[in-house]
């Protein structure tokens, strides 16, 4: 089993962009992915994706946790482990499925020398306003960090702006108000609690969710303000304009282990945009067309060393 250098431990997340195995699910409407469905989805190309999420976590350095965004099922998660060149780093990985009406859901990827989960739940996305509306649940997993002590990591994947950004911020605020909940009762038990937010928000920063759920008190830093001011790009481009669509927050007994956030832009990971100009993320499909690539979001990192 590869284990990399064990100081810092590098914790990671990636939205991998539609990773769906090709059996049909009686219960999601994931037929599109079938073979023979609109995007022409084939055994072939479920493997070459496994290999491409391989590469990235290759090139991460095999991260201790890697939180994991669209993942169908946890088949999806057996055959990137145990089967893909993956296999090779050893990961075990907590799964839970969601109600989410397409069947993606959010997943931790663990190497259990360097992390040994303890507790795990999920935080089920309820909304007021239209309580029948079904999204990802958020995981939340209790573990012990080698070297570091016991982490709370929470992985999300916020509903999208499908029907306009400002239409569904209420979605999205609701599902962060819950995290915050959460969070709240783990730092009034221990103002040291180590807790680490890591997730597709669908939102940038300063965003309501962002900004006055999540960030309401002082208690939890968005570590990707920094890397925006110092002008990183984003991990996502829509149309013309990069954003953060993807954050890492950490508590502050977390920050004190913690140098900085990265976001990873190796080469292989984009291509020229031809209609906006610049360069893109190299992703799976544009629209229904599948383009062999990696993922619409760029992944993102932070270091923990085990002193502060």
């Amino acid at each position: 089993t590869l284990v990399a250098s064990v100081e810092p431990l590098r914790l990671a997340f990636y939205n991998v962009e539609n990773f769906f195995d090709c059996e049909d699910d009686s219960l999601t409407a994931d037929e599109e992915f079938l073979p023979g469905g609109l995007r022409g989805w084939t055994p072939t190309r479920f493997w070459q994706k496994a290999g491409h999420i391989s590469r990235v976590m290759a090139y991460l350095r095999f991260p201790a946790l890697v939180g994991l965004a669209e993942v169908e099922n946890a088949s999806c998660l057996r055959r990137l482990t145990l089967v893909s060149p993956l296999k090779q780093a050893g990961y075990a990985f907590v799964h839970k499925e969601s109600p989410d009406p397409r069947g993606i859901d959010v997943a931790l990827l663990y190497n259990p020398y360097l992390f040994q989960p303890l507790h795990d739940t999920v935080l089920v996305a309820r909304f007021n306003e239209n309580p029948t509306k079904r999204s990802r649940d958020v995981l939340v997993v209790k573990g012990l960090l080698h070297g570091v002590g016991v982490l709370h990591v929470f992985v999300c994947h916020l509903p999208s702006r499908l029907g306009g950004e400002k239409a569904t911020s209420p979605l999205r605020r609701q599902v962060a108000r819950g995290m915050r909940v959460y969070v709240d009762s783990l730092l009034k038990d221990n103002p040291q609690a180590m807790v680490l937010i890591m997730g597709d928000f669908n939102d940038e920063a300063d965003s309501p969710s962002l900004a006055l759920e999540l960030g309401s008190g002082s208690s939890l830093y968005n570590l990707t303000l920094p890397m925006r001011d110092q002008g990183v790009k984003g991990t996502h481009k829509h149309q013309a304009n990069w954003g953060f669509l993807d954050h890492l927050l950490v508590s502050q007994a977390l920050l004190s282990r913690v140098d900085t956030a990265v976001v990873a832009d190796p080469p292989f990971l984009l291509q020229a945009d031809k209609t906006w100009l610049g360069i893109k993320p190299f992703r799976t499909y544009h629209g229904m067309v599948w383009q062999g690539g990696y993922s619409d979001h760029l992944p993102l990192y932070l270091d923990v060393k085990s002193k502060p």
